[in-house]
């Protein structure tokens, strides 16, 4: 027989993915960084003209075609879009924690609260 899932239940899972979302991205960006390092740690830096991330790392895609070919730049993106993705895994999670609970009101709120999420992510890169 199934346990029901309780508040304290729920609780544990959403501390433990945001736990485990929080380490991966770190751990992720570190990897990038390392291989950044590796790469580039030589180089001279000039500080007198900006450069800004080049077109394939303003994209979701962009990033991880350049993560998944073993560019620093490309992981270290990764990383931050993880940590990115941590809260909004946290509130999908809540919708379903919720629901099981059968708490409509709740359900409903929480799913406001991801719409407004994804949209804002959504809304903030189309003006890339």
């Amino acid at each position: 027989m199934k346990t029901p899932w309780t508040d304290q239940k729920i609780e544990e899972v959403v501390g433990n993915l945001l736990r485990t979302g929080v380490m991966l991205s770190a751990v992720v960006v570190l990897f990038g960084g390392i291989i950044y390092l590796a790469r580039h740690g030589t180089e001279p830096a000039d500080y007198g003209v900006f450069h800004g991330e080049p077109e394939e790392l303003r994209t979701v895609g962009g990033i991880v075609r350049y993560a998944f070919s073993f560019h620093g730049r490309g992981i270290i993106q990764l990383g931050l879009l993880l940590l990115i993705a941590t809260p909004v895994a946290r509130v999908a999670f809540a919708v379903w924690g919720f629901a099981a609970e059968r708490d409509r009101l709740y359900v409903f709120f929480t799913v406001v609260v991801l719409l407004i999420l994804l949209g804002s992510l959504i809304g903030s890169s189309a003006g890339v």
